[in-house]
């Protein structure tokens, strides 16, 4: 039986678009340092002089990116963590106040009371795949609201100059639809995942796309994590003599948005999976609760699948 041993110093950073705030704890020391190479560099020998194992940093944009590749190369165990739980663990503290120091000390007190192992950092591939994933999405939702507004105008100038935003979009959109095919092509284990995930019903090449670039754990994790990552795990409530209810909660919105689109698909159209539908709603499940189980299925199936590195077979998902 493997014991572990508890960390002497932990240290936790606030990473900002000009300044890292570094903190560690125990101690409570802190020193800021400019967000460039040589700020960078100097931070990673700090923390080797003061023998700190474990970096911990919060899950907030792109600032924190070449710090955390470089604490990576340099041997430390780093940790990008749910700015949610963070603010749990102040919550439970009783504090309020809140700057940059004050909250990379927090974050470094953090990785020291929460020993659990952390999470693998996404390669660099993972990283540029999810780039292009949310460029996408967010080309579609630009194209709908143009889309929108183009309805609520009169005039053939007003027309013209939504088509022509529209049509700017959507070739944008294009491209990168094409780069992110011309990648996942071009890896042949992704192009693995991609055929198992499309052979699953209800699941195209733009869900299996997205699984792929926002998803990368799948067939890695059991059933429970895997649901619980895409935000379609039912956590119970249940208080006194209330009776107890599940509700999905967190977890990756774009995840479990593609995966409730492949359910509304598969639940018309794979027999099994209406079967599955048509029964929870006899049982009085109202219908979007019905399409998360059935996305939930899906997800646990793709899941199962990859870890097996086989296609779906017609098999019935009684998962």
């Amino acid at each position: 039986m493997t014991i572990a041993v508890p960390l002497a110093v932990a240290a936790g950073v606030d990473a900002g678009q000009r300044f890292l705030d570094v903190a560690l704890a125990p101690s409570g020391q802190t020193f800021r340092m400019p967000n460039l190479a040589e700020g960078i560099a100097e931070i990673i020998a700090r923390l080797e002089r003061s023998g700190v194992r474990r970096v911990v940093l919060e899950a907030i944009g792109p600032y924190a990116e070449p710090l955390v590749k470089a604490l990576s190369v340099a041997g430390f165990e780093v940790g990008i963590v749910n700015p949610r739980r963070i603010k749990a663990f102040r919550d439970a503290e009783g504090g309020r106040a809140k700057t940059d120091r004050l909250d990379a000390r927090l974050i470094a007190r953090f990785a020291l009371t929460m020993p659990e192992t952390l999470r693998p950092l996404p390669t660099d591939t993972q990283l540029e795949l999810k780039a292009l994933s949310l460029r996408r999405r967010q080309l579609t939702e630009m194209i709908a609201m143009e889309k929108t507004r183009m309805k609520q105008v009169r005039g053939t100038l007003l027309l013209d100059s939504h088509r022509a935003a529209i049509a700017a979009l959507s070739a944008q959109c294009q491209a990168i639809e094409a780069e992110l095919a011309r990648r996942i092509g071009d890896d042949a284990e992704l192009r693995r995942v991609l055929h198992i995930l499309k052979s699953i019903p209800g699941i195209g090449e733009r869900v299996a796309t997205l699984l792929i670039t926002d998803l990368p754990e799948l067939g890695q994790r059991d059933r429970k994590a895997i649901a619980s990552l895409a935000g379609l795990a039912p956590h119970v409530s249940q208080s006194g003599a209330a009776p107890p209810r599940a509700a999905i909660a967190g977890g990756r919105p774009c995840v479990r948005a593609a995966l409730y689109m492949a359910a509304l698909v598969a639940a018309r159209h794979h027999p099994k999976l209406r079967d599955d539908y048509n029964a929870l709603r006899l049982q009085g499940k109202p219908g979007k609760v019905a399409l998360i189980a059935i996305a939930r299925k899906l997800l646990v199936t793709a899941n199962a699948l990859v870890k097996a590195d086989t296609p779906y077979q017609g098999k019935t998902l009684d998962t």
